[in-house]
């Protein structure tokens, strides 16, 4: 027997819920038993939270989620993922591109012995600076990944819960759920699927707060940069033996110095940038390392509305 729940991140999307779950009680009774959608108001500034209690009123299998402020989208995931009743759980987008009809094809592919499927874009809908960002935010993934398919990550996301088990005492400000997925499996794949266009709004996610995730990502989980400072210290250590090798050979030889200012101060800011620059990195790991032990929360919840899950006896209302 199937069972599924359904997490949704919430910001600022009134507009698009009742359409989503509109189109999610259509496709639902088609894949599971028993089913539930997880709405997580993620600090909304508009009327979603009131819309989100309206539909859980109305609707049994819907659970509202109203964090106490905006902490993020993967933070909200990871409230709605640890909050799921049943054995496998879908993460889908609140602005109707991703199409609940395509899960299906997702549980196919499941069902053939992976842990975690992603449903990739057919073809980006955004522009050439967030396509940009977005190829930025999935080669970081690769690095703190370390799986192939991390190329081909998507919010569209189905994984079997068991997986959340992995990360359940996880606590952190930078959160990546794809990242977390990677301690508990390797078993991933992904399908080409429809992705539509935005209705309603506009996307949150621009150039810069992409790129901002990016790095979170590669210096939270992973030691990537601190690997690039340490070749980058070597080349110079090289360099310089060079530099000096060529200043001794030139006195011997010719029983001068190199002369000219210019060539002592190209040589000195170019070390010294190598060095500013690999204590940038140790700074910023010392930064993720000062986060930690402040010791803030991932999330907290300001108040939840559901009703108590349906026995198996009881179909979904």
């Amino acid at each position: 027997m199937t069972t599924l729940s359904v997490v949704v991140p919430v910001y600022n999307s009134e507009q698009s819920l009742l359409g989503l779950i509109s189109v999610l009680a259509e496709t639902l009774p088609t894949l599971a038993e028993r089913y539930e959608v997880l709405l997580v108001n993620d600090g909304s500034r508009d009327r979603s939270w009131a819309t989100i209690e309206a539909l859980a009123r109305e609707h049994l299998w819907v659970r509202g989620f109203d964090l106490m402020r905006n902490y993020g989208q993967h933070n909200a995931l990871l409230c709605g993922i640890r909050a799921a009743r049943y054995d496998l759980i879908a993460t889908v987008d609140d602005d109707l591109q991703h199409p609940p009809a395509e899960l299906r094809r997702l549980l196919d592919k499941l069902n053939e012995g992976y842990d975690v499927v992603y449903g990739t874009p057919q073809k980006q809908q955004h522009g050439f600076w967030r396509d940009l960002a977005s190829e930025m935010t999935k080669l970081a993934l690769q690095s703190s990944m370390g799986v192939d398919v991390a190329r081909h990550v998507s919010a569209f996301r189905l994984f079997r819960t068991p997986l959340r088990e992995g990360f359940v005492n996880y606590r952190g400000s930078f959160i990546s759920i794809d990242v977390l997925l990677t301690w508990s499996t390797t078993r991933f794949a992904a399908l080409p699927v429809r992705h539509d266009e935005r209705k309603f709004g506009a996307s949150n996610y621009n150039f810069r707060k992409l790129v901002t995730h990016a790095l979170n990502m590669i210096t939270g989980f992973s030691v990537l940069p601190l690997q690039l400072a340490s070749l980058i210290g070597f080349a110079f250590t090289l360099f310089g033996i060079v530099v000096f090798v060529y200043v001794v050979g030139r006195y011997l030889i010719q029983g001068g110095v190199v002369p000219g200012f210019p060539f002592l101060a190209s040589i000195i800011a170019v070390f010294s940038g190598a060095q500013l620059f690999a204590l940038g990195i140790m700074g910023e790991y010392l930064a993720r390392m000062h986060f930690r032990l402040m010791d803030r929360p991932t999330y907290l919840v300001r108040s939840e509305v559901s009703e108590p899950a349906v026995s198996p006896e009881t179909p979904n209302a």
